[in-house]
């Protein structure tokens, strides 16, 4: 009887994880990036995020912003600038800018680690005066990242490893007689 019960156990086991890897849905959707942001104002949506998620030190980076109408359509052109503030203190800028399209990409190098305050201005758009200020908080890689990127792995290794311990002695002995 016990026999019974750890082979419908190891099929059912088996079959959990064939069917899991196997997706039925053929159109998947990335995730928000950790270290994203969305803001609508003024008859726009200004979207910010950093590749990679967590930017490191002195490394160069992507800010990547993306704008788009009420209707969530991308802006064909517009002039942005942006400014970067650390501890209240403006540390960086760039100036006002043309994009032919509804994003930019921008190669970007954080200095400092901690959060930054990022403004983005866009500049005489259709329908507004003036000038639109988005306020954005964005991170740079700090020790809590690795950590918590580590403790997911080491949780995934541990959680195989245990998987392995329990199930693969039991099918090498099944092989064996």
């Amino acid at each position: 009887m016990g026999s019974i019960m750890s082979k419908v156990r190891s099929i059912l086991l088996i079959s959990i994880i064939l069917f899991s890897s196997i997706s039925i849905v053929d159109i998947a959707y990335g995730h928000s990036l950790f270290n994203s942001a969305e803001k609508f104002y003024g008859g726009y949506r200004v979207q910010v995020a950093t590749t990679p998620e967590f930017p490191q030190i002195n490394e160069i980076s992507q800010l990547l912003v993306r704008v788009t109408d009420e209707n969530f359509e991308e802006v064909d052109s517009f002039t942005m600038g942006i400014r970067v503030f650390y501890n209240d203190k403006q540390v960086n800028a760039i100036p006002p800018t043309t994009i032919k399209e509804g994003h930019w990409d921008i190669d970007y190098i954080w200095k400092k680690q901690g959060n930054h305050i990022v403004l983005i201005d866009l500049y005489d758009m259709e329908g507004t005066k003036g000038t639109l200020t988005y306020t954005f908080n964005m991170g740079t890689q700090s020790p809590f990242g690795v950590i918590f990127i580590a403790a997911i792995t080491i949780g995934a290794i541990s959680f195989a490893v245990v998987i392995g311990y329990i199930y693969l002695p039991k099918i090498f002995k099944k092989s064996k007689v």
